[in-house]
Formats: structure tokens, C-alpha cells, sequence
């Protein structure tokens, strides 16, 4: 039976009036993506039409989840909102904080070891305010979500901006900051500008040795790491049905890496099996019953082109897989393709590892497919080139797949089965086979493969695929291998080719765990101690930001001109850094330490204009601060690209960075800005982020002037005593702008929860 059923079951009954009104407001058919924000009003039935891309709306979502690296802010945040109990079912998941080095078991118990205070805080958190629980080794979040919480129809929020992976199962789940889901976990609406709608009509069938991973991986070709921003997906057509629920999810899960607020699929026959494979037969029965409400009016998906702001095709008969990357998701090449480009561009054509796994492809499927490439090498006596980790999504896919025989294919290949978390996904990958910057090469089913993003090497040149396409080229060990068209060598001399990929939907003989991994919190929480340690390295209580003073910000110096892209990652990187999450002025020792200064090409190297020196980023900073001397961190486009981490932002916030002046930002990043009480604008004019030099002087004459839809002035004044002036755009509403005057949103929580 399905966690928050009779939740689910309001949710059904309230859809079909509240979708036809606003069908009848909107005077058109609606999209699935419609249907769903209409029905999640804050207020209730619609009462407006709202503009797409303009105007912000307050939403109702049905639930939350974290992982355990943002829950520890987000819940340090609510802790201080003045609630009994969260106002809707939460949950927080143990996924991110679990380095992979030698395999599940050791893994594991180090990671309980090391990170006993984090997991013994988030516990008792979690049991004190009502929050369900998932402890280390239960799962991905995602994964979880997928089998356990994810409802066609629903709408919910996570601290991760993978959280648009439960759209696999029909929902517009969306990824956002901590004091996102601190609003809505305090009983208030959350705030989203009204998505724009991007349709993608899949027509024909996979086949062969292309997935649904190759689906994505097309798409981030086409609309690039930028192309979404702002806009939801929703995926149709006879091809999206002949889609799993799971492959579904993966598409879902890497509309993140082209900035999509979040993507979808209507409800169809695929999720019915996977509702009722998950034990959740109970939904499968509601939702069947409101079908026509789960999924885009036929009028839309007959004439899309009506329908949504841009429409994009993909016949499935005719893709053909992909790798994309490296350095970025977007960068995609044909399989067949990617040789001649490796060469051109002196990429190390050697591939030292295969990863699969991660809340993109960690599936039952996903793992068959990989694992029939995987008893190939096996029978045909092919010894693989390249080292193998597997990362299960969960541990009912792990304790299913090792009952089914699939986990012992890989390992008669040698491979390390991890925990059942995201590990080297996120930065959590102790790699024993590589030191220092050495160039390199490997291969994963991941969805983002950043600089330094799975080993901290700026080296290590990822490319991320399909699992069956990462385990085919894992075993050849080149980048350049085609199994479509290449033959490899045997350990007998043989050449032997590998054969199509099959995988299995949904175990035969259904899923089987005997421990979860689930904790459910105590009905009154009211005598549950949470205690952190005043000397603690890892947690830190929060102090509340400072409010805007009403007048003109004068004299703010320049702390770093970033230059090129400046992912959350850049800004605050994750790795090692992961076990500071918890304590706000430790991990704001990473604070834009991977951001590139435009004047010198280094990184962690920026001029101080307090002694002309050059010294680290947070620093530099730090004696900005201790001098009260403002700063002004300068960015380029798609500023805060990445995950949802919100330290981004409360790092500058914590030491005394007050404004952030970008070419264009990233969705979350913006917001997690706004709800930390930072100043996030945008160059009016894009050329004048040429205008900025190193030693500038910033001036916002008319701040104390700051109103919706109203420019600000900067005045930016340089070395030499010339001045140039220039206007930022901003996008504050008049409820974004109190966060601005009260220091931070949490501030005017905790003021209205007081009153």
C-alpha cells in the first residue's frame, strides 16, 4: 500500500473540478503540465490566467523530500520557523554523504563512522518534526521517491535539483533551495514564475543499442544546458508510451542539465505496471479512474505547435545512442562520431572507468540491460579494459538484482558494487588509481560530468551514456569503440562482437527487500531532544542575516569576475566539502573557489583592494568582511548552472557578498539568492560585463528606490577615477523584495510565525 494514500486520494478528488475550471478560465485545452500547476493552486480554483514565463504564482505542493546534504540547512532553517511539525509529508534521505572506495559493506560502515553526527542529527530531526525517514544505504532519494512516494498528477518540491526525476511517474516535481521547501514545510505557498511549456513528441520505438537515456541525451544537444530554463518539458506521443516508467524517469531526471524547471509524461500503462510492481496498486485504482486528467486534453497532442511555446520532434526508430560530454551534458556526439572527434580535440581515447548507477540510471532495467552487455564479456571470455562501479538505486533494486543473479555478472568482471547512494555522481568517490591532475578518461550513466566533478581531477574528461552503452565501452576500454560496428579481441585471440542489449522491465518474480531502510517519525515529537554540539566541525546552529538598512548600497568592491561558466558547483563545490553541508561558516571555506577569474585565468586567486594582494577567494573575503567593506561577486551566462544547493548562495551571504551582477542566472540559483536576502540583477546590457575591471568600485544610487519591474542604477567607478554607469535588470515581485528588506525569507517567516 501506497505511503499517504488518503493525501493522494484529496488529490484526485479535488483534480477534475479544479482542472475544469480552469480550462474553462483559459478558454483552450490544456497541456498535463497545466493541469497540474492549475489544480496545485495555493488559493484553489483558478481565479486568473496566468502568463507564461512572467507572472509568479503561489503553489500548494503535496509533499517534500531531501537528501541528506541539503536537508541539513533546510531543517537548521525550519528549526527556526517556530513549527511544531511540518505542514506537509516530508522526507529526508541518506544518499549523498557515503564516499565509494571499496565496495557497499566498508563503504557503508566508514561513512556511519565518520558521519555518525550528520545521520544521528537528520534522525532525530526528522523524528522530532514529523519527517520520515530514510537512513544510509536505503537509496538515492530519487529512486526512492520513484518507488515509494512519486503519484501521477501530484506536485512536489525537493532540496535537489534532480528532484524533476519523480515526472517519470507523472508529477511536476521540481528541484529548489532550502528555504524553499522551508516555506512550504512551515505551511506556506510556494512561489514559482509560471513555467513556459516546451513539448517534445517522441514518435516510433527504441531499438537496439539505444535507450531512453539516448532520448535525453539528444534533447541536451538541441536546447543546450540553457535551452529550458524557465520552461517544463512535457514529453508525448506513441514513443513516449512505449516507454518504461523508469526509462521515463531518466529523461525526467537530466531536464536538469538543460535548465528545465522540471519535465513530465502523462499517465499511461507503463506507470500503471510500475505503480502496481511497487506495491502501490491502491494509486494505479485512483488514478485509473481520473486518466483523461492525467495526462494533455487529445487537442493538445494533436496540434502541439497550438499548445506550447516550442515543439521538438524525435523519431525513436531513427535515434541512435549517444555520449555527451566531456566538461559538460549538452556536448552531445553519435556513438559512431565520437572517435574522430576525440581526436580532433586530443581527448584521451583510453577509458580507465565505467560507472553505473546514480539516480539516473539505477533502475531494475537500466541494470539488466547493462548486465546482459556484462555476461557477454563473460561467455565470450572478454576481459574488460576497464575497471567497473556499480551504485544500485536502491535497496530494493540491490537486494532484487542479487537475488535475480544480476549483481554477480558484474562482479565474476571484477566490478566494486557500491552503496546503494549517489557516490561518485557527487563528488564522493575516493579513486585509488588516479593522483593528482593526471588527463583521463571515463564513462557513466550519470547525468552531469562537470570539471572535477566525480574525482576533483579538472582532468578527468567524463562522458555519460546509457548503462548498457558505459558497460560496452568499459569493457573495449576505448572511447572510440562502436559495438554497433566493432569487433573487439578475446582472451583466446578470437575477434568476437558484442550483441544488442536486452533488459527486463520488471522483475519476473516482483521486488523482494527485507529492510527498507525507512524510519517513521514518532507521533508527538514534542519530547525529542535535537542537540548539535557547540564545538561541532559539522553543524553550526544559524544565525539570522542582517536586514537591508532602506538606503544605497556605496563603495562595494569587486571580489571576483567570473569567467565562462560558474556552475553551483564552481561556487561551492561538493566532494570533501559534503561533510561541512551542515556548518555554515566551515563550508564557506570553499566559497568560489572553483570560479575562473577573468583577469589572471586561476582559480581561488583573486586581488584584494585592501593590500593589492593576490590571496584565495574566501580569504579575500573574510577581510572584506572583517573591514566592512561590501563586495559584488560578476558573472557570465547561466550563473549558479547545476544543482540546487543553496549554499551557493548562503556562503557570499555569510561573508559579506551583497550583490551577484550576471549576464543571465540559472532558475534555482536566482531564487535561493532572493530567499538568502542577496541582490541578484542582470547586465541591461550584456557587453558592459566587459566594462568591470579588477580594482572597481561598485555604487547602487538608487537602491533605496527598489520596486518590481524597475531597473537599478549601478554606478562603477574605476581605478583611475573614470566612472561608467549602467543599468541592472532585476526580476523581484513586491513579496520578494520584503525577504530583501527582512535580511532573508526565513527572517519574515520567523516575524509572521511570532506575531
Amino acid at each position: 500500500m501506497a505511503f499517504d494514500i488518503d493525501m493522494i486520494k484529496k488529490v484526485y478528488e479535488t483534480m477534475p473540478e479544479r482542472v475544469d475550471k480552469a480550462r474553462e478560465l483559459l478558454g483552450k485545452p490544456l497541456t498535463l503540465s497545466e493541469k497540474i500547476l492549475y489544480s496545485h493552486l495555493w488559493d484553489g480554483k483558478a481565479q486568473t490566467a496566468f502568463t507564461r514565463g512572467k507572472d509568479y504564482v503561489d503553489f500548494a505542493p503535496d509533499r517534500i523530500a531531501c537528501q541528506d546534504a541539503t536537508a541539513q540547512m533546510a531543517l537548521l532553517q525550519f528549526m527556526q520557523a517556530g513549527k511544531d511539525k511540518v505542514a506537509v509529508p516530508t522526507t529526508v534521505h541518506c544518499d549523498h554523504l557515503i564516499q565509494a572506495k571499496q565496495g557497499a559493506a566498508k563503504d557503508l560502515a566508514r561513512a556511519n563512522d565518520v558521519s555518525n553526527e550528520v545521520f544521528d542529527f537528520l534522525g532525530s530531526v526528522s523524528n522530532k518534526y514529523g519527517i520520515g525517514f530514510w537512513k544510509p544505504g536505503a537509496g538515492i532519494i530519487h529512486q526512492v521517491v520513484l518507488e515509494n512516494y512519486a503519484f501521477p498528477g501530484g506536485m512536489m518540491i525537493g532540496t535537489d535539483s534532480h528532484t524533476v526525476n519523480a515526472g517519470g511517474l507523472g508529477m511536476v516535481a521540481v528541484g529548489v533551495g532550502g528555504a524553499d521547501a522551508v516555506d512550504v514545510m512551515a505551511g506556506m505557498p510556494w512561489e514559482l514564475k509560471f513555467p513556459k511549456l516546451i513539448g517534445v513528441k517522441l514518435t516510433g520505438k527504441i531499438n537496439g543499442w539505444t535507450s531512453a537515456k539516448d532520448v535525453i541525451l539528444k534533447v541536451a544537444g538541441i536546447l543546450t544546458v540553457k535551452g529550458g530554463t524557465g520552461a517544463i518539458i512535457e514529453y508525448f506521443g506513441d514513443g513516449a508510451k512505449n516507454l518504461s516508467c523508469t526509462g521515463k524517469g531518466t529523461i525526467c531526471n537530466m531536464g536538469a542539465e538543460v535548465g528545465a524547471t522540471t519535465s513530465t509524461f502523462g499517465y499511461d500503462e507503463s506507470m500503471s505496471r510500475y505503480l502496481r510492481a511497487t506495491d502501490r496498486s491502491d494509486i494505479a485504482d485512483e488514478a485509473d479512474k481520473i486518466a483523461e486528467y492525467l495526462t494533455a486534453d487529445d487537442e493538445v497532442y494533436a496540434n502541439p505547435e497550438q499548445y506550447f511555446d516550442q515543439v521538438i520532434e524525435i523519431n525513436l526508430d531513427e535515434l541512435v545512442p549517444h555520449l555527451n560530454g566531456p566538461f559538460t551534458p549538452d556536448l552531445a556526439t553519435p556513438v559512431g562520431q565520437l572517435g574522430e572527434k576525440a581526436k580532433k580535440n586530443d581527448w584521451p581515447i583510453k577509458v580507465d572507468w565505467g560507472l553505473i548507477g546514480s539516480c539516473t540510471n539505477s533502475s531494475y532495467e537500466d541494470l539488466t540491460r547493462a548486465a546482459s552487455i556484462a555476461e557477454q564479456a563473460v561467455k565470450k571470455n572478454i576481459k574488460p579494459k576497464s575497471d567497473f562501479g556499480i551504485n544500485p538505486g536502491s535497496e530494493q533494486i540491490r537486494f532484487t538484482a542479487e537475488r535475480d543473479g544480476i549483481l554477480k555478472i558484474f562482479e565474476d568482471l571484477d566490478a566494486t558494487i557500491f552503496t546503494n547512494a549517489c557516490g561518485p555522481c557527487i563528488g564522493q568517490w575516493d579513486r585509488s588509481d588516479l593522483k593528482g591532475d593526471e588527463k583521463n578518461t571515463i564513462v557513466h550513466s550519470f547525468n552531469r560530468n562537470f570539471s572535477k566533478r566525480a574525482d576533483g581531477n579538472p582532468n578527468t574528461h567524463a562522458f555519460v551514456g546509457s548503462p548498457e552503452m558505459v558497460a560496452a565501452i568499459a569493457i573495449s576500454g576505448k572511447l572510440d569503440f562502436n559495438p554497433m560496428t566493432d569487433k573487439l579481441i578475446n582472451e583466446d585471440g578470437e575477434e568476437v562482437m558484442l550483441e544488442e542489449p536486452s533488459g527486463i522491465e520488471l522483475p519476473p518474480k516482483g521486488f523482494e527487500v527485507e529492510d527498507a531502510g525507512f524510519v517513521a517519525p514518532v507521533e508527538d515529537g514534542s519530547h525529542v531532544e535535537v542537540k548539535v554540539a557547540e564545538d561541532s566541525d559539522r553543524l553550526q546552529l544559524l544565525t539570522p542575516f542582517e536586514p537591508w538598512d532602506g538606503g544605497n548600497l556605496m563603495g562595494a568592491k569587486l571580489l571576483i569576475k567570473a569567467f565562462g561558466k560558474c556552475t553551483t558547483d564552481h561556487i561551492s563545490m561538493a566532494g570533501p566539502w559534503l561533510k561541512y553541508r551542515g556548518h555554515l561558516d566551515n563550508i564557506s571555506n570553499n566559497c568560489l573557489i572553483g570560479a575562473v577569474n577573468a583577469y589572471n585565468k586561476q582559480t581561488n586567486l583573486v586581488k584584494s583592494q585592501i593590500d593589492g594582494e593576490y590571496d584565495a577567494v574566501p580569504k579575500t573575503q573574510r577581510a572584506y568582511k572583517a573591514a566592512g567593506i561590501p563586495t559584488v561577486v560578476v558573472g557570465d551566462h547561466n550563473y549558479g548552472e547545476g544543482s540546487s544547493r543553496e549554499h551557493a548562495a548562503m556562503e557570499p551571504r555569510h561573508l559579506g557578498v551583497y550583490v551577484v551582477i550576471v549576464k543571465s542566472f540559472a532558475r534555482i540559483h536566482e531564487t535561493n539568492l532572493k530567499k538568502q536576502g542577496m541582490l541578484g540583477v542582470t547586465f541591461a546590457n550584456e557587453a558592459d560585463y566587459d566594462l568591470i575591471q579588477e580594482d572597481d568600485t561598485f555604487n547602487f544610487v538608487d537602491l533605496e528606490n527598489f520596486a518590481p519591474d524597475t531597473p537599478l542604477t549601478v554606478e562603477i567607478v574605476h581605478k583611475d577615477g573614470s566612472k561608467d554607469t549602467i543599468k541592472v535588470n532585476h526580476t523581484y515581485n513586491d513579496a520578494q523584495i520584503k525577504w530583501y528588506r527582512k535580511g532573508s525569507a526565513l527572517n519574515l517567516i520567523k516575524e509572521e510565525n511570532a506575531a
